[in-house]
């Protein structure tokens, strides 16, 4: 329905909103119940443990995937740009990755290729190479599960793809 606003922008602050406020009040439980005050971590601004994994991992398109286009919302790219920026600046205390998929090809793209990971800022100049960086469906849901995990792509943004079409 138009009238509920838009996925990428008023969903995912409700979703991001809604998984803080679990994460602060389970933190508020276990200060009100532990027998040791010093024993909880309460210098952290962060609102997870050592050992969780990523809070929340946003699955995106990169910038050159689809292109730019008009949506009944606003520019596709810009929408995208809008949830990540919000991810990041409105929500510091939880932990996140943010995955940019190449463009989604299940037909010429084959299954469990290797996954590439480019955390680089590009030039204008480099908008043909990257246009041409496919990933197999499969293959981004391996890789969005994997981010969960993944130590070096914590709070980072990367641009995500398996294989191009030449």
């Amino acid at each position: 329905s138009p009238t509920k606003g838009r996925v990428e922008i008023e969903g995912l602050q409700n979703v991001l909103g809604a998984l803080k406020q679990s994460k602060q009040d389970r933190q508020r439980v276990k200060r009100m119940t532990a027998t040791d005050p010093v024993d909880v971590s309460q210098s952290s601004s962060s609102l997870d443990g050592e050992n969780d994994p990523v809070s929340f991992v946003l699955v995106s398109a990169a910038p050159e995937a689809l292109g730019d286009f008009e949506t009944p919302f606003g520019e596709f790219n810009g929408l995208k740009r809008q949830g990540e920026y919000m991810l990041r600046e409105d929500f510091p205390s939880l932990t996140h990755t943010v995955l940019q998929f190449g463009k989604f090809d299940d037909n010429f793209v084959e299954e469990s290729l290797d996954i590439n990971l480019d955390f680089e800022v590009h030039s204008e100049d480099d908008k043909t190479e990257l246009m041409k960086r496919r990933i197999n469906r499969r293959d981004a849901a391996r890789a969005a599960v994997d981010a969960l995990t993944n130590d070096e792509i914590v709070d980072k943004t990367v641009r995500v793809w398996t294989a191009s079409r030449g």
